[in-house]
């Protein structure tokens, strides 16, 4: 297995992490396994490009954003560091940059995942950064490690103490992902940090691979995309571009037709539809609500027995108003509500 090293003769370790016995490793190589994101044209996207450039300026430049990026091994190493190259940092002032630069770390114990630290970006933070996680111990470890929710990663590297274990991370229960489309919320927007997502907790607690295809403030539901999205091989597929939808007409001529599309291709596959996470609705918010349920009603009425509604106040039931950073964006408490709302119907189909 290749070391950072072998990629890069005159790479160097900052300074600032003071291990002497330390090795990086490009995560591009075995027995690193990455989900959600792909290598392709010198960094990780969620699209192919060919894709995200045929649908729009837009989604070609958000697709390289690495919401949803994972990944995961195994080792005995007393720390883990990470070596980050990235080529665009999201920095927003109601967005924590632990959430929209950061990664974040897990470990799997007794089946379940629990969060131990972040990667803390520094508030400077350019083109990339470093930071190592100390365990205390060497016990064999399972770990995940999230990627930024808004910024680009060109290459990351792992560092773990030299000839310690490393080897592969045992796979999820459910390896064929549910895939997620939509908005801003979707791409997670404004969670503290990537695993609090409601995808990343919906992928804990049910034990299930997941894609993120959330685009901030450009998922239109375009024929492109769910031309792409129909061909995934999925174990589920949740979809909410409400807020993203530039009018409740354009709502209405997209929404039933991207679901016609899915389904063509994949017949007995189980579709969530969900309209805006938002708990007291305008008038044209609870228009559009119904715009999407009548997506759902129409293919209930010619007998699809694979189709599911959650509307936005029941995923914001358990904060209501108080789940947001901005009346939009739901902070982690507004994720966590969403991801509770979304399991109840998910664990079902899974």
């Amino acid at each position: 297995m290749k070391n950072i090293l072998d990629v890069d003769k005159n790479f160097r370790i900052n300074p600032t992490i003071r291990k002497d016995d330390i090795e990086f490793f490009d995560i591009r190589n075995s027995p690193f396994k990455i989900y959600g994101v792909f290598h392709e044209n010198g960094k990780f996207r969620r699209l192919p490009e060919k894709v995200a450039t045929e649908t729009s300026a837009d989604v070609e430049f958000l697709h390289k954003h690495t919401a949803g990026g994972r990944v995961r091994f195994a080792t005995d190493s007393d720390y883990v560091a990470i070596y980050a190259v990235m080529s665009e940092v999201g920095k927003m002032s109601h967005f924590a940059l632990t959430g929209s630069a950061g990664f974040d770390l897990y470990i799997r114990e007794n089946g379940k995942e629990r969060y131990f630290k972040t990667f803390m970006p520094p508030f400077d933070i350019e083109d990339g950064y470093e930071s190592v996680v100390d365990f205390g111990n060497s016990n064999m470890k399972e770990i995940t490690i999230n990627f930024p929710l808004y910024s680009n990663v060109v290459n990351l590297f792992v560092g773990i103490r030299k000839n310690a274990c490393l080897k592969e991370h045992s796979l999820y229960k459910t390896e064929k992902p549910v895939v997620f489309y939509g908005s801003s919320i979707t791409q997670g927007g404004c969670a503290s940090r990537p695993g609090l997502s409601y995808e990343s907790i919906l992928s804990r607690k049910l034990d299930v691979n997941h894609i993120n295809l959330g685009f901030s403030g450009c998922a239109r539901g375009e024929d492109r995309i769910a031309e792409y999205i129909s061909g995934l091989d999925m174990s589920a597929f949740v979809y909410d571009y409400d807020h993203n939808a530039p009018t409740a007409e354009h709502l209405r001529n997209t929404h039933e037709k991207m679901f016609a599309k899915i389904r063509e291709k994949n017949p007995d596959l189980p579709v969530i539809m969900m309209s805006r996470p938002k708990f007291i609705l305008t008038e044209e918010e609870k228009e559009r609500l119904e715009i999407v349920k009548s997506t759902y009603l129409s293919a209930k009425e010619k007998g699809d027995k694979n189709v599911y509604f959650i509307d936005g106040p029941a995923l914001m039931s358990e904060v209501e108003n108080e789940g947001t950073v901005d009346d939009c964006h739901p902070n982690d408490s507004g994720f966590m509500s969403m991801a509770k709302a979304i399991e109840k119907v998910l664990e079902k189909l899974l």
